[in-house]
């Protein structure tokens, strides 16, 4: 399918959906019959979406910055999510100096400093907040988080100033790809969810998840990925929960699901042109139970089609940061 726009100046511009995604193609530009300007060849590929788990800029991670740096957790994954034209991550903490710990077991915050070197030497373009630590420290610094993330060249989903941003999908375009992000939490602290007038995080249902799917798709997202905040810490398989829904997200038209809360890796299941990572695991973070040092890059490729194809990039946390064998 092509498309071709000419301006007064006499300058144009050719828009070509190639078939298949990734392909090689020649361009000639016939002025007259016998004028023809000489082959331009073009190539075409699938979107890279690199996707990762947990990132928690305080605690563990926090100590390391502290002592080594800001740029410290990307030395290895930096240089691989830095080739991805799109590179998603759950934001596991505040990032803020304001408001109180919450009254709950864990709580964790970054600084603004750690959490612009995710953007720079991390790769990162994107964080879901929708979790249960955005707002460990208050409703105050989870609009700081917001902002800091937006300082720091960062888009965010799944929490907003309103229960309505919080649910409002992110849309982004890679390649003339527009990508749909959608961020929602099934573990929810008292207190953490948006309210009508109160900041928070996208609380998970079906019904919810329907809806964003659809409006994503009405703001003209040809690709949707939802991440989810879910299932039981320590757990290798999904839940009955998880699979709910995963169903209503592929069913409403999402083509990405992508998961956090466990802190392990859980089964990557492929159907048709979609995919659901029940749990990314662990990313920037201290492993404190079996299996959680073990982490990955969920490598997806993107076309208008959906999933063209996936590949989990197997790594393990070395102290608190993602380290792989190659780049």
């Amino acid at each position: 399918m092509a498309a071709t726009t000419v301006g007064a100046d006499g300058r144009f511009q050719v828009r070509v959906t190639p078939r298949p995604a990734s392909s090689r193609m020649t361009f000639r530009a016939r002025l007259t019959p016998t004028a023809v300007s000489a082959p331009v060849a073009v190539s075409a590929r699938a979107v890279r979406l690199d996707a990762v788990g947990d990132v928690n800029l305080g605690d563990g991670p926090g100590e390391a910055i502290a002592r080594h740096g800001p740029r410290y957790p990307w030395r290895f994954a930096g240089p691989i999510l830095r080739r991805a034209d799109l590179a998603v991550a759950n934001l596991e903490c505040a990032v803020s100096h304001r408001g109180a710990p919450q009254p709950k077991l864990f709580v964790f915050r970054g600084t603004a400093r750690a959490l612009l070197a995710a953007r720079e030497a991390g790769g990162l373009d994107a964080v879901t907040l929708a979790n249960n630590h955005s707002g460990d420290y208050g409703r105050n610094a989870l609009l700081d988080t917001l902002r800091n993330a937006r300082r720091a060249g960062l888009r965010t989903f799944g929490a907003g100033r309103t229960a309505a941003r919080a649910r409002r999908p992110r849309i982004v375009t890679r390649l003339g790809l527009r990508i749909g992000l959608i961020g929602m939490s099934d573990i929810n602290p008292p207190g953490f969810v948006a309210g009508g007038r109160s900041p928070g995080t996208a609380a998970a249902s079906e019904a919810g998840v329907r809806r964003a799917v659809h409006r994503a798709r009405r703001a003209g997202a040809q690709v949707v990925v939802v991440y989810f905040h879910w299932g039981v810490e320590g757990q290798f398989t999904s839940t009955a929960r998880q699979r709910q829904l995963a169903r209503a997200a592929l069913r409403a038209g999402a083509q990405v699901v992508l998961g956090a809360h466990p802190h392990v890796l859980e089964p990557v299941v492929r159907h048709g042109h979609s995919v659901v990572a029940y749990s990314l695991g662990n990313f920037v973070f201290a492993p404190v139970r079996p299996g959680s040092g073990r982490t990955g890059i969920l490598h997806v490729y993107l076309s208008r089609s959906g999933v063209t194809g996936v590949r989990l990039r197997r790594g393990h946390i070395v102290g608190t940061r993602p380290a792989f064998r190659s780049v």
